[in-house]
């Protein structure tokens, strides 16, 4: 498989569609048909402005094509439908995956752009229920509607709240099921206050923890929000990203 199209992510990023997805990928563009190790995440594993994200330093220190399926602000949701992602999971040296948040997730409450995951589409039936003093037609993004929802109501924001982790953990068993054995889980933790609490939102300890069954490996990290965090993270991830090669017989180039 390579690349189709590039699309343009801002005015010095170029992003990267591959053929067969209607994503626009971080990038840049690799081929997915040889030896390769897959990252998907959100807003850390993208990188934001930032030069080498810790994909692209992971990649010189193994030495094996790294493939930075980051999207800002994505969930789950983001990869999972996704076929040229399967794909190339299916067929990687090693996968690691982002924990994301539970915020961008369409759910029995609420709708979200499917690739666009932080934008909010429509409330369900059920969230009008229980919010009837809630307007939702001014609301665009997710996180404006979980402040709004918890404005009005803190008892009954506990139902959206409960609800978003019930849909979180099954999108992200889904995923790892999809994406095959070999799977180091990065949880990037943030530090924030708030009714939302720190990023990812609303994931707690035991959520990712029910997943280390799923996984070989789970690396637990502050957020990166700059070029020496991104380094930090591609310290702690190159171990792991070995010993899932060696259980499988395969060797990185470092």
């Amino acid at each position: 498989m390579e690349q189709d199209t590039f699309v343009r992510a801002g005015p010095d990023r170029p992003a990267v569609r591959y053929d067969g997805s209607r994503i626009a990928f971080r990038g840049p563009p690799r081929p997915l048909g040889g030896r390769h190790v897959v990252f998907l995440g959100g807003s850390a594993t993208h990188g934001g402005p930032l030069e080498e994200p810790f994909p692209a330093l992971i990649e010189a220190e193994l030495g094996e094509a790294c493939v930075n399926f980051g999207i800002a602000n994505a969930s789950a949701e983001a990869f999972l439908l996704d076929p040229v992602v399967a794909r190339a999971c299916r067929e990687a040296l090693v996968t690691v995956v982002e924990v994301m948040g539970a915020a961008n997730l369409s759910n029995r409450l609420y709708t979200v752009h499917p690739r666009r995951n932080d934008r909010f589409l429509r409330a369900s039936g059920a969230l009008r229920a229980i919010y009837p003093d809630v307007d939702f037609a001014e609301i665009c993004f997710t996180r404006h509607l979980l402040m709004a929802l918890h404005e009005a109501d803190v008892e009954r924001f506990d139902v959206v709240r409960e609800e978003l982790r019930i849909a979180w953990a099954a999108r992200m068993r889904a995923l790892l099921e999809r994406v095959g054995p070999r799977v180091v889980l990065l949880w990037p933790r943030g530090e924030g206050e708030g009714p939302l609490g720190a990023d990812p939102v609303l994931v707690t300890e035991a959520m990712v923890e029910a997943l280390r069954p799923m996984v070989g490996a789970v690396v637990e990290v502050p957020a990166p929000g700059s070029d020496a965090g991104h380094r930090d993270v591609a310290a702690a991830l190159a171990d792991p990203i070995r010993a899932c090669l060696a259980e499988e017989g395969l060797r990185a180039s470092a």
